[in-house]
């Protein structure tokens, strides 16, 4: 299983945290998802057929796009 913790600068609320878990815990082999508002982080544990891109694709189909 990969971790990682992402950098997502248009989180500002706690709706705004709740659509990103929402929509990641979607992707096929995310298997964790936590975000916080106030560090404007997210915490995303997945394994196949889930990949780093799928999650940055997802996040920037939302309009929660990651910092690289």
């Amino acid at each position: 299983m990969s971790q990682i913790i992402l950098n997502v600068p248009n989180i500002s609320c706690g709706h705004c945290v709740s659509s990103i878990e929402s929509e990641l815990s979607e992707v096929d082999g995310v298997t964790s998802v936590k975000g916080d508002a106030e560090s404007k982080t997210v915490m995303v544990q997945w394994e196949a057929p889930a990949s780093i891109e799928s999650i940055r694709a997802t996040l920037q189909e939302i309009n929660y796009p990651a910092e690289p």
